[in-house]
């Protein structure tokens, strides 16, 4: 199969809208990172998803939606969902809510609940506007592998696999969304930490006069053999072929070690070919925006192993997202 780069220009989006009505799979920008969409109401195309990325089918899939309305015609949407949906929508925002029967199974590894999103990309929201569906989108990556944050890293893994991809420029954000159990609503549960906090959640259902429990998954993960409530869960994820292990501060002698490729949170004093750093002065948001392309980068270099530095406790809610993904993509294969 020949994969194409669409710039994105008018006629292909228009040309890629079509494509996801007939059942192909396409390649495109999020805020968060690259999605691989197909028509999330046609069993047969959500499938190619699977496929494409060999991924397990006990990992269901995030569907991203225009709005509110549309969400839900895919699933029941109780009050409390509906004010975090406009508070945070579009956005970096997962809501899981029990499904309605016109979400194919697959879609949802055969559990009873439906992992929805608006996304905020200009060229995500357009391209569903012309499709007129709902798109099943996970990470434009090999399963488990780092996600991709540009269109190149989209042809590294899958170049051959899928017939379009269509070029947004780098993500800005980053890290995938923030994911919320929103299906027993006096309970709301943390499934993935992202840009948006808990405390942003509890926040916005203050502002309404509701006060709910908002608390973080701190369940042991499931592993590759059991199911997951919601995508982007399993314990090990995200992760580089080369060994990574995390550390407060990388030291003086694996700085010193050709060998070892160094991931510093910012920028050290003393530069090396082995060595790189997430952010250059400690800024949050642009650790988040390099995560991914680091990691790449540094996996791609021949090192015999990786060793990263955590983000710091004062790093906020992105920096939860990213020490995250760090574990997740530091565990033990």
């Amino acid at each position: 199969m020949k994969t194409r780069v669409y710039a994105p220009t008018d006629n292909n989006l228009r040309r890629l809208a079509a494509a996801l009505r007939r059942g192909e799979l396409v390649a495109l920008p999020t805020e968060t990172v690259y999605g691989l969409a197909a028509n999330a109401l046609d069993a047969r195309a959500c499938r190619r998803i699977f496929t494409a990325k060999r991924r397990p089918a006990n990992d269901p899939l995030i569907v991203h939606v225009t709005d509110l309305r549309a969400a839900e015609a895919l699933a029941e949407v109780n009050d409390v969902a509906r004010v975090l949906a406009r508070t945070f929508w579009p956005g970096p925002l997962t809501l899981v809510l029990p499904k309605k029967k016109v979400v194919p199974g697959i879609v949802t590894s055969g559990q009873r609940t439906v992992a929805v999103r608006s996304p905020a990309h200009r060229l995500a929201r357009k391209i569903l506007q012309l499709a007129h569906v709902p798109l099943a989108a996970p990470s434009a990556n090999p399963f488990g592998y780092v996600s991709p944050t540009t269109a190149a890293h989209v042809l590294q893994g899958l170049e051959g696999r899928i017939p379009h991809v269509l070029d947004g420029g780098p993500c800005d954000v980053g890290v995938e969304s923030t994911i919320v159990d929103v299906s027993k609503p006096r309970r709301l549960v943390i499934l993935r930490p992202g840009a948006i906090s808990a405390a942003d959640v509890r926040a916005a259902l203050a502002q309404v006069g509701r006060r709910v429990r908002v608390v973080s998954r701190r369940r042991k993960l499931p592993t590759m053999s059991g199911a997951a409530i919601a995508p982007g869960m399993l314990e090990q994820h995200y992760s580089p072929r080369t060994p990574l292990e995390l550390r407060a501060r990388v030291t003086r002698a694996e700085a010193a070690d050709v060998k070892t490729g160094c991931i510093f949170w910012r920028t050290p004093k003393t530069k090396s070919a082995n060595a790189i750093a997430l952010t250059r002065n400690g800024d949050i948001a642009e650790a988040a925006r390099n995560l991914y392309a680091v990691l790449r980068r540094m996996d791609r270099a021949g090192f015999a192993k990786l060793v990263c530095e955590r983000a710091p406790k004062s790093a906020g809610p992105l920096g939860q997202a990213i020490n995250d993904r760090l574990t997740r993509a530091a565990a033990r294969r």
